[in-house]
């Protein structure tokens, strides 16, 4: 089950960036930490917007857009005359951007390869076996991503493109012979090969491209680098995560332009002092390797903001990494440290830090100097007190303290004004800690209980909680909810699967904004009546419930179903109101009396009372009259 803690950070708790293909040009927004959703495919579209070329910074976004929709008419060749006749110089003259992507394309269109401006061309996710002969016409161009299609051998009139800036051949069945033509692009600054099978690099490439920036080359089966790597004195970035490196490629250490260095799920064993040399170094991700130290040397890395060092087997860190000032996001989650290092509180620069599963009992009284941090992972450890070092923190906005032993909160933790994302998942609270409504902040709380204690209430003070928009509450024992829910605006997501609840309250109705309503596996009965005013709720989940009204049958067909037995319930209960109303008027007409009192002689066995009157019903004498 996925749980709270996973949420703010990335996978297993190492530093969230990017996945292969969208390389990181830099430190990841804490927005984007913060969305659930998951990071583009491999190899997507990167273009203009996310990795401009030297000479392409100047153009506008507005251009891509500008030319999407008639590109995307450009490929149907059944229309591409029509437009051409239409204005053919709106198609030919100043063409400079393409977008084939996602086509099922088998080929390269002749109508791309007549556009001689282009200078952009995305044909990514198609079905391309083979580049033609005809892309050597296009001599301007500067952008050519093929990644995610079908091609084999590359052709010799590829070398021809003498522009060439970035090319993306990711995701391609490559023989490895074929690749000696990327040599001749001389002016070549980007190179991606991701996935394509690579067992070892052509040495021409390492010899002839002098001009690499960025060198993609990750899962690959490469096991070393030929020497000929030296001769990149202009690489800045490198990415060789999931290979087979048991040792680290040294020759990397005299390229004194690297930026960015990748080795993620790799087989290394240690790092070399020459590592020192690399003063420009700004990102250095070891994660998943079997690492137990670093060596000292790393400390004249100066420049260094990114050091993942998550899934390792390191307990201590060098002193020397003390001179670190600059990071800004470190990973050391899956490490048995058992002890925040000390040197790790003189990183007063530090943004997101990662201490998930690190056998961690508390924190250092100097934590609390981290006073920049924005993001803390500190869940599945071994905390049984809330660190109060935490609550000195003012800029964090995401704290994971998932799955420790923490029984309560200290009233400080109102001092974190600007949190808005608080895991407490599988902790050990005897009843649902009070201290979280004065975070009025907040927008996600989870608090799920799949181990641990369980929470049998959830307070009606949660409507403090103004800007919450998701409550994670599963995995407890609710036998209801508040009524307060119906007056929290914001409120999207709300998950109360596997608890005890019997019926939801009314006010329920009220949360306009809600999307996800999760409540498999409990004992609910029935629905609110006007469930279906919440125009917003795409996800309804009532498994596992012993459902009457509307019957399970009709829940397992969906939303629809489920509001429209609801719209005619409610008809038949407007039907039967006019009825009971209409046969009210009757019997009142007719001198029966009120039509409470008509009940309550009902009730009674009694015959039907006298009229205000004093007459007897129709046909019937009046008491003390004759007969």
């Amino acid at each position: 089950m996925v749980k709270g803690a996973a949420i703010p950070g990335a996978s297993a708790g190492g530093i969230r960036r990017p996945s292969l293909g969208l390389e990181p040009q830099g430190p990841v927004p804490l927005t984007q930490l913060a969305l659930p959703t998951s990071t583009s495919a491999e190899g997507g579209c990167r273009g203009w917007a996310a990795c401009p070329s030297a000479k392409l910074q100047g153009h506008r976004l507005d251009m891509i857009d500008a030319f999407k929709t008639l590109t995307k008419e450009l490929l149907r060749q059944e229309h591409f005359k029509a437009l051409q006749r239409k204005d053919p110089h709106q198609v030919t003259d100043r063409t400079f951007f393409i977008d084939g992507s996602n086509q099922r394309l088998k080929t390269i269109p002749s109508e791309i390869l007549a556009l001689k401006e282009l200078e952009e061309v995305h044909l990514e996710n198609n079905q391309i076996e083979e580049i033609p002969q005809g892309i050597q016409y296009l001599q301007k161009i500067k952008v050519l991503y093929l990644h995610n299609n079908s091609l084999q051998n590359l052709c010799r009139e590829l070398g021809a493109l003498s522009s060439l800036e970035s090319l993306d051949l990711s995701g391609n069945p490559l023989v490895l012979s074929s690749l000696q033509v990327i040599s001749r692009l001389r002016t070549l600054r980007e190179l991606r090969l991701y996935r394509t099978g690579l067992s070892e690099i052509p040495t021409g490439i390492c010899k002839s491209l002098h001009h690499l920036e960025l060198f993609g080359l990750s899962e690959n089966y490469l096991e070393s680098l030929p020497k000929e790597i030296v001769n990149q004195t202009k690489l800045r970035e490198i990415y060789l995560k999931q290979n087979h490196f048991e040792t680290f490629p040294c020759d990397l250490c005299v390229l004194c332009n690297l930026e960015v260095i990748d080795l993620d799920d790799n087989k290394l064993k240690n790092i070399p002092e020459d590592i020192g040399r690399l003063v420009r170094l700004q990102k250095f991700y070891i994660a998943s390797n079997h690492l137990t130290g670093l060596p000292e040397s790393l400390c004249q890395c100066s420049k260094l903001s990114v050091l993942d060092l998550t899934h390792n087997s390191i307990h201590s860190l060098p002193s020397s990494l003390e001179r670190l000032t600059e990071l800004t996001e470190v990973g050391l989650s899956g490490n048995r440290l058992e002890k925040v290092p000390r040197l790790l509180c003189s990183w007063v620069s530090l943004h997101l830090l990662y201490l998930r599963n690190t056998s961690l009992h508390g924190l250092r009284r100097s934590f609390k100097r981290l006073v920049n941090l924005r993001f803390l992972d500190l869940s599945q450890n071994q905390i049984d007190h809330f660190p109060v070092q935490i609550c000195a923190l003012k800029n964090l906005e995401i704290l994971a303290l998932d799955d420790n032993k923490v029984k309560q909160l200290p009233p400080a933790i109102a001092l974190l004004s600007n949190l808005k994302i608080l895991g407490l998942t599988g902790n050990d609270f005897s009843s649902f800690p009070e201290e979280i409504f004065s975070l009025t902040s907040l927008e996600k709380l989870y608090i799920g209980q799949d181990q641990g204690s369980k929470l049998s209430s959830l307070p009606e003070n949660i409507k403090k909680l103004t800007n919450l928009k998701e409550l994670y509450i599963e995995n407890n024992q609710l036998e209801q909810l508040p009524a307060s829910l119906g007056l929290m605006p914001q409120l999207e997501v709300l998950d109360c699967r596997h608890n005890l609840l019997k019926q939801l309250p009314d006010t329920i109705c009220h949360t306009r904004d809600l999307r996800e309503l999760l409540l498999e596996d409990n004992l609910l009965c029935r629905l609110p009546e006007n469930l279906d005013h919440l125009v917003n709720l795409k996800v309804l989940t009532l498994m596992n419930n012993p459902m009457v009204d509307p019957p399970m049958k009709v829940c397992y067909q969906g939303n629809e179903a489920i509001w429209k037995h609801l719209k005619e319930n409610r008809i038949r209960k407007v039907m039967a109101t006019k009825i009971q109303a209409w046969w009210r008027g009757i019997m009142v007409r007719k001198g029966y009396g009120s039509f409470e009192e008509l009940l309550k002689a009902r009730k009674k066995g009694k015959s039907p009372p006298k009229d205000k009157k004093g007459k007897a019903a129709k046909g019937k004498p009046a008491k003390g009259n004759k007969k």
